[in-house]
C-alpha cells in the first residue's frame, strides 16, 4: 500500500510558516539611549510603553485619528523589524534598538505621554506592517517632511491625506506601495535571541537547521566558494557540513563545521547584507524555499495535522517494536518525536535522519496500517485529528482518507444506514457513497467530499460513539 501525501494545502502551509517566521511582539524591549557605537546606557522597559514613548515624542495629539494610526503603524514595524532581525544583537550589541533617529527612532526617557496616542497604542501594538511575500515586519522608514526628507513616510503628509479622507492603510499604501498589508494579533511573548541554544551539527534535523540551510543557500550567489547543500531538507548532513566550514573560512571563523553562537549570528549577519533583509525589500523567493521543502518533510519545529499522524503512528507501532516508544500525541514535532523517528528509521532500515521524508512517511504509513487491517473497527482506537486542510477527489490516495474510512468504518458498525468500507487509503466510490450518507445523516449538503465541517463531524461522531462522550480520551 502507497500513499500520495496530500497535505500540500494553504492552511497546513500557514500553520508551519506561523512556526517558522517566529514574529512574536517582545514584553520588553531594550534601548540604547545613544547611537550604536557611543557608550551610552542600555534601558530595558516594556515594548508597549516605549512605543507609547516613541509616538509621543515623534507625533503630535491633535493630528487626525487617521495619520496617528498610520505613523504608529510605521513606529511598531520598526520596533519589530529590529527585534525580529537581531539588527543589533547579530552585531554584538546588548540591545534591541537605539534613540537614535539617525539610526532608528525617538526615545525620550521619562517623557509625558498623550491619552489620544496611548489609547490608539493600546489598540495597536501589536500590530504591524509587512509585505507581501515578507517573513520580517517591514521597516517603515519615517520622515517629518518638513524639515527633512526621505524616501518612506513624511508624517506631516499624512496628515493633508488624512484630511483628504484617506484611511490608515491607504496612507501606508501611499507611502510604501500597494503591495503591503497590516498584520494584526500578533502574539505576544518574551524577546528572544533565536540561537537555538545549542550548536547545530551533523545528524541533527529541525526548522533551525533549515533556516541556516536556506541562509547559506542565499549567501552562495554572492560568495561561490561555498558549495551547493544537497538536499534542502532540515538534515545536518555532510554537504551541510561542508558549507558551514566554507562559510566559516570565508569569514575567518574557527572552521569546524558546527554553526555555533558566533557563526549562527554571522550567517544572519551576512544573509542580512546579501538579502536586505531589513530593508524594504521581498523576500519571495525565500518564502517559496520554505514551503517547497515544508511540503515534502516534517521536522523539528513543525505545527500541522501532519505531525498528529506522525505521533499516533508512532504510539501504535511501539506496541509491536520494542525498540520504538510512544509519545505524546500534540501536533508539534519536538524533540521527543525525532529521537522516536530516528528509532523507526533504525528499525526499518531507513536513512537515521531524524526528519519524516516521504520515504519515512509512506514506510510510516504502510507498518500502521498494516497493524490497523489485521483489526476489527472496534478494536482500533483514533484519537482526534484536525482537519489536513485539503479536499479529497476520487481516486486520490493519502494517510487521512485511510484515518477517515477508519472512522466511517465504525461508524457504520452503530448507523447501519452508513454503508460499511474497508480501508484502503483511497478515495474510491464506496468511500464516496458512505461520506454522502453520513453527510445525508448530519444535515450536511450530501457532496460525497470530506471538507471541513464534514471532517469534525465525522471526528465528532466517531469520538461520542467509541468513547460515550466527545472529550478528554486521547488514545494510543
Amino acid at each position: 500500500m502507497s500513499f500520495i501525501l496530500g497535505y500540500k494545502n494553504n492552511l497546513v502551509m500557514q500553520e508551519v510558516l506561523e512556526q517558522l517566521q517566529l514574529v512574536t511582539v517582545p514584553r520588553e524591549i531594550t534601548v540604547h539611549l545613544g547611537a550604536p557605537d557611543q557608550e551610552a546606557e542600555n534601558i530595558t522597559i516594556p515594548y508597549i510603553d516605549y512605543i507609547k514613548n516613541v509616538a509621543s515624542s515623534e507625533l503630535y495629539p491633535t493630528w487626525p485619528e487617521n495619520a496617528l494610526r498610520a505613523n504608529i503603524h510605521a513606529i511598531t514595524s520598526i520596533a519589530m523589524n529590529r527585534v525580529y532581525t537581531e539588527w543589533y544583537r547579530s552585531r554584538g550589541y546588548n540591545f534591541d534598538i537605539t534613540n537614535s533617529t539617525q539610526f532608528d527612532q525617538a526615545y525620550v526617557p521619562n517623557r509625558g505621554i498623550f491619552d489620544s496616542i496611548s489609547s490608539i497604542v493600546d489598540e495597536t501594538f501589536n500590530q504591524y506592517i509587512v509585505r507581501e511575500g515578507q517573513l520580517q515586519p517591514l521597516f517603515a522608514t519615517f520622515c517629518d517632511g518638513r524639515v527633512s526628507q526621505c524616501d518612506g513616510l513624511l508624517q506631516w503628509g499624512t496628515v493633508d491625506l488624512a484630511n483628504a479622507g484617506y484611511t490608515p492603510i491607504e496612507i501606508l499604501r501611499y507611502y510604501y506601495g500597494d503591495n503591503i498589508d497590516i498584520v494584526e494579533n500578533a502574539p505576544v511573548g518574551e524577546v528572544e535571541i533565536y540561537y537555538p541554544g545549542e550548536p547545530l551539527k551533523l545528524g541533527d534535523s529541525s526548522l533551525d537547521v533549515l533556516r541556516m540551510q536556506l541562509n547559506l543557500d542565499r549567501i552562495r550567489l554572492n560568495y561561490p566558494a561555498i558549495p551547493e547543500i544537497q538536499p534542502l531538507t532540515g538534515y545536518f548532513n555532510e554537504s551541510t557540513e561542508a558549507a558551514v566550514r566554507e562559510f566559516q573560512r570565508v569569514f575567518k571563523l574557527p572552521v569546524t563545521g558546527v554553526i555555533d553562537q558566533g557563526t549562527w549570528y554571522t550567517l544572519r549577519y551576512i544573509y542580512a547584507a546579501v538579502t536586505k533583509l531589513a530593508e524594504l525589500t521581498a523576500q519571495g523567493d525565500f518564502i517559496n524555499l520554505l514551503v517547497e521543502v515544508i511540503e515534502e518533510v516534517s521536522l523539528v519545529g513543525d505545527v500541522s495535522p501532519r505531525v498528529e499522524f506522525i505521533q499516533y503512528a508512532l504510539n501504535v507501532l511501539s506496541a509491536y517494536y520494542p525498540t520504538i516508544k510512544g509519545v505524546a500525541i500534540t501536533g508539534i514535532f519536538d524533540e521527543a518525536t525525532r529521537e522516536q523517528i530516528i528509532q523507526f528509521q533504525k528499525t526499518m532500515n531507513l536513512e537515521t535522519t531524524g526528519l519524516v521524508d516521504s520515504q519515512t512517511l509512506v514506510a510510516l504509513s504502510e507498518s500502521l496500517f498494516g497493524i490497523l487491517d489485521t483489526l476489527p473497527p472496534e478494536a482500533v482506537y483514533l484519537p482526534r485529528f484536525r482537519w489536513p486542510g485539503s479536499v479529497f477527489e476520487q481516486g486520490e490516495e493519502s494517510p487521512s482518507i485511510y484515518v477517515i474510512q477508519e472512522m466511517l468504518s465504525y461508524i457504520s458498525l452503530i448507523i447501519p444506514t452508513i454503508p460499511y468500507i474497508e480501508p484502503n487509503g483511497v478515495y474510491d466510490e464506496p468511500t464516496q457513497r458512505a461520506v454522502s450518507a453520513f453527510q445525508t445523516m448530519q444535515g450536511i449538503e450530501p457532496t460525497g467530499l470530506v471538507d471541513e465541517i464534514t471532517w469534525d463531524t465525522i471526528v465528532e461522531v466517531y469520538r461520542k460513539q467509541r468513547y460515550g462522550s466527545v472529550a478528554g480520551v486521547s488514545p494510543i
